[in-house]
Order: C-alpha cells, then structure tokens, then sequence
C-alpha cells in the first residue's frame, strides 16, 4: 500500500507515494542519526576533539527517488539539526532543507495515518 507522505520545508512542502515499510526504515535510520547528534552535542571536554560521527544517507526508491541526507557533525544539538533532502524522477528534481524536527513530526504522521 502507497499512501502519500508529506515533508514539509522551511519554505513549502513536497508530497510523494511512499510505502509504510520505507517510513519504518527512514525512522530507523532517523533514530541513529539522533543518537549521533546527541554524542556530537555532549562533545568532549575542551580541547580535546569529539568523535566524528558517521552521517545518516537515507535512500527510497519508488515513484519517487528520495534522499536524505545529514552530518550530525555540524549541529549544535537535534533541535538544530537540518537535513538535505532530495526528491527526484525522470523529470525533476527538487534539493532542499528541512529541520529535522518537523521531519520527524511529519513521519509520525504519516504512520500514524498509514496504520
């Protein structure tokens, strides 16, 4: 079963048919990510360096070719945390930010609602 998902972006939104199975993987992926940014935010006592952490690279391959992408390196803490999204087929192709927390409000959502 497809249903539409919605990700909404700072500016706007995009919507494409995505499986509940995919939504579960990406809030897989999504939780590993949290978990990075959360030992990026402790950070190390100064002067020393804090581990780099591994960014999260989601694909989906559907209708749609969806990837997102974010370094949990670069943000201060989840609630700042951003991710590079890109939406593509044969004929477009949209990149763009999103804030990581109203990516995870909108894939609640949506597996609340595909359920």
């Amino acid at each position: 079963m497809h249903s539409l998902f919605t990700i909404n972006l700072v500016e706007g939104s995009v919507s494409f048919r995505f499986t509940p199975e995919a939504a579960q993987s990406l809030k897989a992926e999504i939780q590993h990510l949290l978990e990075s940014l959360k030992i990026t935010a402790a950070k190390a006592t100064p002067g020393e360096r804090a581990t780099p952490q591994k960014p999260m690279e989601y694909q989906y391959a559907g209708d749609v070719f969806l990837e997102i992408f974010c370094n949990p390196n670069i943000w201060a803490s989840p609630y700042a945390a951003k991710v590079l999204v890109t939406v593509r087929d044969e004929r477009i192709r949209l990149t763009t930010e999103a804030e990581l927390s109203r990516l995870i409000e909108d894939l609640t959502q949506y597996l609340e609602q595909a359920s």
